[in-house]
């Protein structure tokens, strides 16, 4: 009985308190156990009271020996400086590439709504859209290696 306890709890100390428990519960019964099956009997009280007392225990904290790692919290400011760094990074497009990237990739555009918007064939939307990601994303690591976003003033 000892091993079912155990295996419900998970603990050799909260174990013996279940068994304690069931035994001091059923022995007040025990001479009308003992012509059934008792075995059957108590093992179906030791599952009862451990789900009465799993319902009723808060298990908030668990005590340990030794704190966990901690992991610094992301930076809430992070996404608002990032915002920030691509609207002064697309502002310093020529206006073509702007209208480009604004246009294809914040209005989700196709290509062909692109070029009909602009007036301009598909291949200039393509090739304005290149040079644009690629003036784009040779801003990205300089910035970033400073430590963070810089707006229009350099702040």
């Amino acid at each position: 009985m000892l091993r079912v306890a155990w295996l419900l709890t998970g603990d050799a100390h909260q174990a013996e308190d279940l068994l304690q428990t069931v035994l001091a519960k059923v022995w007040p019964k025990w001479h009308r156990i003992t012509a059934d099956n008792p075995e059957a009997y108590v093992r179906k009280a030791l599952v009862n009271t451990h789900a009465s007392w799993w319902q009723r225990r808060w298990r908030g904290e668990v005590p340990h020996g030794k704190l966990p790692d901690t992991v610094a919290a992301p930076d809430p400011y992070d996404a608002v400086d990032l915002e920030t760094f691509l609207g002064a990074a697309v502002r310093r497009l020529p206006a073509r590439q702007r209208a480009v990237v604004v246009l294809r990739y914040f209005e989700d555009l196709s290509v062909e709504e692109t070029a009909a918007t602009l007036g301009c064939r598909p291949g200039t939307v393509k090739s304005q859209a290149s040079k644009a990601l690629k003036a784009l994303r040779a801003q990205v690591p300089a910035a970033m290696a400073e430590g963070g976003a810089r707006d229009d003033r350099g702040r």
